[in-house]
């Protein structure tokens, strides 16, 4: 299927490695012009050498300052954004119940405030080109799920809260934004990665019981979903979280 996309102009958030990568790898192979982010100038030009389609931005949007910043850059290389990728986030956090005032204010900023940032500075320019936004999410923000952050999880539930009720203001500015939401993702470097190094019958009994298709998902199989729902294959979809877990949850 061509999804139209040869020629938009992509920035996606969080993008030096994992799921982030991953999207902006397939959203070049569809024809995107890319600019990447993220907080490490060397992993960034690493990136950059391999994907001829590829520029990048260095900066932190988890505060208002970085993300404008960084969309300020990142306009100024090809003129516009048409496609906004939101990824920076993360599931590490304290065991459940010792989250101190610091703790929850760390979480929120990386995985809620790094996307409104984001949004909120890259919107001029999004509504200037009918832009598309997909902020990802996890499964943890609508489900309560077995060993995972409290404050991880209420960080997404939010997201997913600003996803559904951003969606009619954005829409007046012919403006789409949806959230993916992955479920167990085994990638190089991901937690489940060492977790299946450490202990492969456990992690291989939990597959079985807890996922439908039992095994996990791939970071490819993320990037098909998340580039499907940036082009406009997916135009009559705004304000929803798309679920990609396997069959995990079951509500």
């Amino acid at each position: 299927m061509d999804l139209n996309l040869s020629g938009k102009i992509a920035l996606v958030t969080g993008s030096s490695h994992g799921i982030g990568l991953h999207i902006a790898k397939m959203l070049s192979a569809e024809g995107c012009k890319l600019i990447l982010n993220g907080r490490n100038s060397k992993s960034l030009e690493a990136i950059v050498q391999k994907i001829p389609s590829a520029d990048y931005v260095v900066g932190d949007v988890s505060t208002a300052i970085g993300a404008s910043e960084v969309i300020k850059a990142g306009v100024a290389i090809h003129g516009r954004v048409d496609i906004l990728v939101c990824n920076v986030g993360s599931g590490a956090s304290v065991p459940p119940g010792i989250e101190d005032e610091e703790e929850w204010l760390r979480v929120f900023r990386k995985n809620l405030l790094a996307t409104t940032n984001t949004v909120a500075a890259a919107r001029p320019h999004l509504s200037q080109s009918g832009g598309v936004i997909l902020c990802i999410s996890s499964i943890c923000g609508s489900a309560a799920i077995d060993g995972a952050p409290i404050a991880y999880s209420a960080s997404k539930a939010a997201l997913n809260t600003f996803v559904s009720n951003s969606a009619r203001y954005l829409a007046k500015e012919k403006v789409r934004i949806n959230a993916l939401a992955p479920g167990n993702i085994l990638f190089e470097g991901s937690s489940w990665h060492q977790k299946l190094h450490d202990d492969p019958d456990k992690v291989t009994a939990m597959l079985n019981k807890e996922v439908a298709l039992g095994r996990f998902g791939q970071a490819d199989e993320v990037a098909s979903m998340a580039v499907f729902l940036c082009s406009d294959r997916s135009s009559f979809a705004t304000g929803t979280l798309f679920v990609l877990d396997g069959g995990q949850i079951r509500n």
